[in-house]
């Protein structure tokens, strides 16, 4: 039997989140395979249905990499993220769903570091929980 490996979606800010993503290159440091990234202006344009979209193809989890609160360039785009990704948490639960498949990282240009950790942190949290069957 092979060993599970979940299947992640990450969105990223083009500011922080991309600036930490080039930082974390250049330490040749490197996200897991299985996360795929998409890059967006900000998380603050990210919608609940974008959110639970990745769940109905087949995505184990979704998670989020953005700016610190006190630092967005866009002044309360990561702030609107939190509160869609709460909302999308309960959503979650309500359909029986483990609210855990989804989180939000702030994160700092110049941490490349964190910016890996986040990813892997987010694969291990989904692969305690085991693959996403919708029913």
């Amino acid at each position: 039997m092979s060993e599970f490996k979940p299947r992640i979606l990450a969105f990223c800010c083009s500011n922080c989140a991309s600036s930490a993503a080039k930082v974390a290159d250049g330490m040749k440091k490197a996200l897991p395979d299985n996360v795929r990234m998409v890059q967006v202006p900000c998380t603050g344009r990210i919608e609940i249905l974008h959110l639970l979209k990745p769940f109905e193809e087949g995505a184990d989890g979704v998670y989020i990499a953005g700016c610190q609160e006190d630092s967005c360039q866009y002044v309360s785009g990561i702030a609107q993220a939190a509160k869609r990704v709460a909302h999308v948490k309960k959503i979650l639960e309500e359909l029986d769903i483990e609210p855990d498949r989804i989180h939000l990282f702030n994160l700092s240009a110049g941490k490349g570091q964190e910016y890996v950790e986040a990813a892997y942190e987010m694969v291990d949290t989904v692969k305690n929980l085991g693959p996403f069957l919708p029913a």
